[in-house]
């Protein structure tokens, strides 16, 4: 349970490593923001693929193609109905554009709220997936997908900040709503953990459902972002380089 714990600190922890280097680093370029995030794509690639979609397979036992399979698309179509329910991070990147009207720090404050709740109900899943990979009993892989996890809410925390900042809320204001989109995923890995197990029966679908959630959010989010500023290649390489590491990892410490 310990190792659970400091794993959930951890990986809440990263969104506050970032959100320190962007205070540091306010005006982080395009192409480095996307190579870091494009590598933590492939990290969160491998993380799916071999920590949590291949053991689903694996303890799935005679029903493991509709488990499995079944448990992808329900992470995938859970995270697509969250998207429909509330605005895109990235639609709240340019802030200082917004026409500003009678109240302009109400409409700021508005807007920050709501970049805040799209990034905490994107971290809720990734934080149940690495609680359900330490559920699984297997903690070398359940490592490899927090880490990974964490490896992609560094940059995260660093992309947040200024957004925020340009849009005229306090430093404080700032820093605190990034511990809190990190509180979310410390709090979403303990959920994993502890639902997995209590009932030990559904870990074939959990496994699955949290693999769909993060490649849901890597094809969605991530490589979108990552190819929108004229570094494709820089970032295509950069995921292959994230998912071959996690790989090695993965066979060495196997």
């Amino acid at each position: 349970m310990e190792i659970v714990l400091l794993t959930a600190a951890g990986v809440g922890g990263a969104t506050l490593i970032g959100a320190v280097i962007g205070f540091i680093f306010k005006n982080i370029s395009h192409k480095f923001s996307d190579i870091v995030l494009s590598f933590s794509a492939g990290v969160m690639l491998a993380a799916a693929v071999l920590g949590l979609i291949i053991p689903s397979v694996e303890y799935g036992g005679d029903y493991w193609i509709l488990t499995t399979v079944l448990g992808v698309f329900a992470g995938a179509i859970c995270l697509d109905l969250m998207d429909k329910l509330i605005p895109h991070l990235h639609k709240f990147s340019g802030m200082e554009g917004v026409e500003e009207e009678k109240h302009p720090q109400a409409k700021k404050a508005s807007k920050v709220m709501l970049f805040v709740i799209a990034i905490a109900i994107h971290n809720l899943p990734e934080g149940i997936a690495a609680g359900v990979g330490f559920g699984s009993g297997n903690i070398a892989e359940a490592l490899i997908i927090a880490g990974g996890i964490a490896l992609q809410n560094i940059p995260e925390g660093m992309v947040i900040i200024g957004p925020m900042l340009a849009s005229g809320i306090s430093k404080k204001r700032t820093f605190l709503y990034a511990a809190l989109t990190g509180l979310v995923e410390v709090v979403g890995t303990l959920i994993g953990y502890f639902a997995v197990s209590v009932a030990t029966f559904i870990l074939p679908f959990a496994l699955a459902f949290a693999g769909g959630t993060m490649l849901y959010v890597i094809s969605d989010e991530m490589i979108p972002e990552t190819h929108a500023h004229g570094e494709q290649k820089g970032a295509t390489y950069a995921l292959l380089v994230g998912f071959l590491l996690m790989l090695v990892f993965d066979v060495l410490l196997g």
